[in-house]
């Protein structure tokens, strides 16, 4: 019996890419010989995009809508996405086809031979500014250092996972989600399939600096603690310059009687002060989280889901 593979693909304000994205997803999963689902979940699309996929999955029975209710960003849709899947294999995909889907069959391949993870691996990133791709090396390199696990660099969401992998993900219900990381916690056997990323093929990106930052401190809060330490290190550092700092008052005032350390002392005060507001920055971010999941909300919100039930004549 052939197997089945769900495609998710996330979709926001995407009403330019959906049909090329449709066309070209359908294009390499109809010339496969496993059975598949395509799941567009759209994330509170503004634009035509929920109109132009509902008419996609009332043509197509092979696809699946996933309605929210409003905007819950990127990562929630993935993981709508992976509670909707019945495949034996997931694949992620974004709609925009900076990640070719022609990679697909490739990647069912090698989870065929014995591979739970595929996740994509950039070696060159295609029409995006130098400043993105020096923040998204930088961060990667920041965040191999503070995790306590070994996250692959320079990779995305675009990946393949065996259906044991999603059970994992699904058993997951923390709010402040960064799937990569998580996919990495979850262990398996995982390996790289290493492309080149295209420019994208029509029109702008949804991941704005706010939603990278916000993505980006996901990362490291959600798998390091080191923060912690480091404020910790900071605070030893500020007490010992600030010990020194009196004794070097105290010698001056010793020998020539007059007092001259008001400036230093004002500078140590500020710094100390510094470091302590920042402390508690660090701190207010992790009780933030903590605070979020005891509130005990659902990650996401659906509205609808719509999906044809497949004939049998459509299993092949």
């Amino acid at each position: 019996m052939n197997k089945l593979i769900s495609v998710i693909v996330p979709l926001y304000n995407e009403e330019e890419v959906l049909p090329e994205s449709y066309r070209r997803l359908t294009n390499v999963l109809s010339g496969m010989e496993e059975n598949y689902e395509l799941i567009f979940v759209n994330d509170g699309s503004r634009d035509k995009t929920f109109a132009m996929a509902s008419d996609i999955q009332k043509k197509d029975p092979h696809v699946v809508l996933v309605d929210f209710s409003r905007n819950f960003g990127q990562q929630m849709a993935v993981s709508a996405g992976l509670d909707q899947a019945r495949g034996d294999a997931v694949v992620i995909i974004d709609a925009d086809l900076q990640d070719p889907p022609e990679l697909i069959p490739q990647m069912v391949e090698m989870w065929k031979g014995g591979v739970e993870v595929v996740y994509g691996k950039r070696k060159s990133r295609q029409g995006e500014s130098v400043f993105k791709k020096f923040t998204s090396f930088a961060y990667y390199r920041v965040l191999d250092a503070l995790s306590g696990w070994k996250i692959p660099k320079d990779t995305g969401d675009f990946r393949l996972m065996d259906k044991r992998v999603v059970d994992v993900m699904r058993s997951m219900p923390e709010h402040n989600r960064y799937l990569r990381g998580m996919v990495a916690w979850a262990g398996f056997r995982q390996e790289p399939l290493a492309f080149d990323r295209e420019e994208r093929f029509a029109g702008v990106t949804k991941y704005s600096l706010k939603k990278m930052l916000k993505l980006a401190s996901d990362g490291i809060i959600s798998f390091s603690g080191k923060p912690f330490g480091i404020m910790r290190w900071l605070g030893g550092l500020m007490l010992a310059a600030g010990l020194i700092d009196l004794i070097a008052l105290l010698i001056a005032w010793g020998v020539t009687k007059v007092n001259t350390g008001w400036p230093f002392g004002i500078a140590a005060v500020l710094c100390v002060g510094g470091i302590n507001l920042l402390a508690l920055g660090v701190c207010g971010v992790y009780f933030e989280r903590m605070y979020d999941e005891l509130k005990g909300r659902p990650l996401y919100i659906v509205r609808q889901v719509l999906r044809t039930e497949q004939p049998k004549e459509l299993d092949r």
